[in-house]
């Protein structure tokens, strides 16, 4: 499979650790929503993978990628130190030309 330079580089970022790089996928008003909660702007954004990589050394396996639009799903093998690990996630992106607008993830 064969992935958009942007989405190669934001799987990239997590899994070098990278939370500025990462953050610098996504626009300047970006929205994440992950597990009930919503990060809004680079710098929450920032934080919240931070804190999540910390806690659960996360890695991210892509599966497959389909995008129509600016709308793009991207499921994942994500690997880290959480229960049930590994598990498939599906990231819901809304895209801003090669910028990630909007994240939402679900199982």
């Amino acid at each position: 499979m064969t992935l958009p330079e942007n989405i190669a580089g934001f799987i990239k970022a997590q899994n070098d650790l990278d939370s500025t790089a990462f953050a610098n996928y996504f626009t300047v008003q970006a929205t994440v929503s992950d597990e009930g909660s919503s990060y809004s702007g680079r710098e929450e954004i920032k934080s919240w993978i931070q804190e999540a990589t910390e806690k659960y050394n996360m890695q991210l396996t892509a599966i497959n990628f389909t995008q129509t639009g600016s709308k793009a799903k991207l499921t994942v093998e994500v690997r880290g130190t959480f229960p049930g690990s590994p598990i498939v996630m599906n990231y819901h992106l809304e895209m801003d030309g090669s910028s990630i607008r909007s994240l939402k993830i679900t199982d």
